[in-house]
């Protein structure tokens, strides 16, 4: 075979591997944020649902310091 031939394979199996190879990394890094975030909006959603029942816990307090304090006079 000619050397310029040898070259050309060896610069395409050279250039496959690096793109499959960036592909694979960009990917894994792309799933990696994606999971992170999910793991943050999982919270965000925890939370959103405890603060109705704080919010309920926090009126139910101030109405029985209210007739405690109406008591007091």
């Amino acid at each position: 075979m000619d050397s310029t031939v040898i070259c050309a394979v060896i610069s395409l199996i050279g250039t496959l591997g690096g793109s499959f190879g960036g592909i694979l990394v960009s990917s894994k890094l792309t799933a990696y944020r994606i999971e992170q975030l999910e793991r943050r909006v999982a919270e965000h959603n925890n939370f959103a649902r405890r603060m109705p029942v704080v919010e309920e816990q926090i009126e139910q307090l101030s109405h029985r310091m209210e007739r405690l304090e109406e008591r007091d006079d």
